[in-house]
């Protein structure tokens, strides 16, 4: 007897069917299927590659990529299926990589940054899952339920503050990119970092056209993520949080900066103001003003480190000053934030002198060619650093982070600033020596204290407790093989009761092919096997659905 689905299932079958119809528009080219092994489950989990037949791509050939990570061990914020989500990146040109964790429930905060970690160092390498092409400069981690808005326009860069090409006449936009949950079950709050890695303009060899190599090259893996082992931002998801990072403000490649005399020396390894804290506080107002249409609450961190870390502390203060504040966009929009968590960094111009070594001595060379003796233009100089706008006690609160075996100055930075913060009445917190050298928290513990203290001033959402699917009251694990399938596909699924089991098998556009009821008599693993000869299935994507009780669970194959 065909299954009639429950009133109380019809609107979560609708929404599972506009998604699959995305694919129309974006049908695959190439898929594969395999395992990878897994630091997090300590086994290998399913994986799926998924090729758009539009493929996107990086300057260098890259195919911009997700990896996937679904069925987690952890609430799910974002209340489309899998299906739905993958169909939508495809979509927009991305290959899809979807790592199946089959509901461990390791795949959690902390631990799953592990994972995190692992992925972007092979993707920085060039091989992961057995591919050798994705993108080193714009390949994300996205957890199930998450989407990305990419390119988004923050701040009209001011060609003559940072000049280094005297062909760059036209001020190009900084840009950030948002991951923000997709038809959000409960609005989240949003960390977001500033890279580590400079973009800038880049002309070609006639210096005629300007080209897009260093553009929007805020996430080059080697310089950002994979190359400090940093997992927080793409790990913040695991604690109900999304995340946004922005090309970092000064919009020159590092070690240049404004010619003096000929020499790319003036601002070579810093920022200046009032630039940075205008393009800092348009950025956060941009995320503030676009969240509510993203599902996101307007309460916003930054998470900072190295120069990422200097830039992003210019959020932190409360002292409003005209000129920092009425440039860029969304002029008018709060540009407070709740929390951050900045590493080492440069917050005090005035105190760089307080420690002799090689480092900075950028700093004590070049910040004088900018804005001339400090002893004569010691309030210029104040309004350089963050720490100068930090006012009242109504500046944010800010857990630091730093290992003692990294540069002094770094460390003297870290110590003058919170003095200041405590000072005001400013709740902060501070952690050392979790890693070595100049380094992120890359440790559960570390982690954890860093998540913690941000969850008392967001608030987020609790993810960690039992999996729940916004949709139905509870997930099936289903799992399908093989994938890629021929003349048959084995289904293996888990039950808690005996009882009714329905099978539905669907093609791309929604098209029942394959309805079959059935009873079990007792709880517990389940198998059922499909002739995909006997129903004439073409090669192509297809998907199965299990239904049992009030647990429902779906997944994607291919016919070979």
């Amino acid at each position: 007897m065909k299954y009639v689905l429950k009133k109380a299932f019809d609107s979560a079958w609708r929404f599972i069917i506009s998604g699959l119809l995305l694919f129309i528009f974006s049908l695959t080219s190439t898929a594969a299927t395999g395992n990878w092994s897994s630091s997090v489950t300590g086994g290998n989990i399913v994986y799926t590659t998924t090729d758009s037949s539009t493929p996107v791509k990086d300057f260098s050939g890259g195919y911009l990529t997700v990896v996937y990570l679904e069925n987690l061990g952890l609430k799910k914020i974002g209340q489309n299926s899998n299906a739905t989500d993958v169909a939508w990146l495809l979509s927009k040109g991305y290959r899809v990589i979807e790592l199946n964790y089959a509901n461990n429930s390791k795949a959690v905060t902390p631990t799953i940054n592990a994972d995190i970690i692992s992925i972007n160092s092979a993707l920085n390498i060039g091989s992961f899952c057995g591919i050798t092409t994705c993108s080193k400069y714009k390949s994300y981690i996205l957890f199930e339920g998450y989407r990305i808005a990419r390119d988004i326009s923050y701040f009209k860069d001011d060609p003559t503050v940072y000049n280094v090409d005297t062909h760059y006449t036209v001020g190009d936009s900084l840009h950030m990119d948002i991951i923000y949950p997709a038809n959000a079950s409960v609005s989240l709050p949003v960390v977001l970092s500033f890279s580590y890695s400079n973009s800038y303009p880049n002309y070609d060899g006639t210096l005629a056209k300007l080209t897009d190599i260093y553009k929007d090259q805020r996430l080059n893996l080697g310089n950002t993520l994979a190359g400090f082992n940093d997992s927080f931002l793409e790990g913040a998801p695991a604690n109900g949080i999304a995340w946004a990072i922005a090309d970092h403000p000064k919009y020159c490649n590092w070690g240049n900066g404004k010619p003096l005399a000929g020499a790319n020396k003036v601002f070579a390894s810093y920022e200046t103001n009032p630039d940075a804290a205008q393009k800092v506080k348009s950025a956060v107002r941009t995320v503030r003003a676009l969240g509510t249409g993203l599902g996101l609450s307007g309460k916003i961190a930054v998470f900072g480190f190295s120069r990422g870390s200097t830039a992003g502390s210019m959020a932190v203060g409360d002292r409003s000053v005209t000129n920092f504040e009425n440039a860029g966009l969304y002029v008018g929009t709060s540009d407070a934030i709740q929390v951050a968590a900045l590493g080492s960094g440069v917050f005090d111009y005035t105190k760089i002198y307080n420690t002799a070594e090689s480092d900075i001595g950028a700093l004590t060379t070049n910040c004088p060619l900018a804005w001339g003796t400090l002893a004569s233009n010691t309030a210029l100089w104040e309004s350089q650093g963050s720490a100068y706008l930090a006012e009242t006690a109504a500046s944010a609160p800010v857990i630091f982070f730093y290992n003692s075996n990294d540069a002094l100055y770094y460390q003297d930075q870290i110590t003058q600033f919170k003095a200041k913060l405590d000072g005001l009445g400013v709740p902060t917190s501070l952690i050392t020596n979790y890693g070595t050298g100049h380094a992120v928290p890359q440790t559960s513990a570390s982690l954890s204290t860093v998540y913690n203290f941000f969850n008392q001033y967001l608030t987020p959402p609790n993810v960690s407790t039992a999996i729940e699917n916004p949709l139905l009251n509870t997930v099936l694990s289903l799992t399908l093989s093989p994938n890629p399938a021929t003349a048959n596909v084995t289904l293996k699924f888990s039950v808690p009761t005996a009882g009714k089991i329905n099978i539905i098998l669907f093609n791309l556009s929604g098209v029942e092919l394959y309805n079959m009821e059935k009873k079990s008599d007792y709880a517990g693993v389940q198998t059922e096997t499909i002739q995909l000869d006997k129903l004439n299935l073409s090669k192509g994507i297809y998907f199965v659905k299990v239904l049992s009780n009030e647990m429902q669970g779906i997944q994607k194959f291919i016919r070979k």
